[in-house]
């Protein structure tokens, strides 16, 4: 009879908590997207928000392009929370290959920090809202507009405090 040595990996160093308000700020920035994705699928799905749609396939492709388009940014605003979540630390045991292998903290860190800084870019000198652009409400429809669009100003922010919490937390 053959004697089964037990191998035990090695032990991972001990990774303090989260606080608080970076598991509040992370799940803040993972819902930042909702609203303009909602605005833009209620849109595409030809209700009237007050944008022109002439011209545009609604309802039709377009419809689908405001969908992928809002399923796509919200499924990376939640991202954020794998910055203050296990599987932000250990890979998923279901994930082929990599599965229950720890996270390489720059493997996080240096994709968040790139985003927060895209978004920052993207999102703070648009902070005027749309108002004047060719086929953009006016009036209530753009103030609704605004409101539903205004969160996504705090995910870049938001996202870049969560990655610094995330890499002290991480530094070994």
């Amino acid at each position: 009879m053959v004697d089964k040595q037990v191998v035990s990996p090695v032990a991972a160093p001990a990774v303090p908590q989260p606080g608080r308000w970076v598991v509040l700020a992370a799940k803040v920035a993972a819902l930042t997207a909702l609203p303009s994705g909602i605005w833009r699928i209620v849109m595409g799905a030809g209700i009237p928000v007050g944008f022109d749609t002439t011209g545009l396939d609604v309802p039709g492709w377009f419809t689908l392009v405001c969908i992928a388009m809002s399923v796509v940014t919200e499924a990376l605003a939640m991202l954020t929370l794998g910055l203050v979540r296990p599987w932000g630390e250990v890979m998923p045991a279901w994930i082929p290959l990599i599965g229950g292998k720890r996270v390489a903290p720059l493997a996080a860190v240096v994709p968040a920090g790139l985003g927060a800084v895209v978004l920052m870019v993207l999102t703070i000198p648009r902070a005027g809202g749309f108002g004047g652009a060719v086929g953009a409400p006016t009036g209530l429809p753009l103030v609704v507009m605004n409101v539903c669009y205004a969160p996504l100003l705090l995910w870049g922010p938001l996202l870049a405090v969560v990655t610094v919490a995330y890499h002290r937390r991480r530094r070994v």
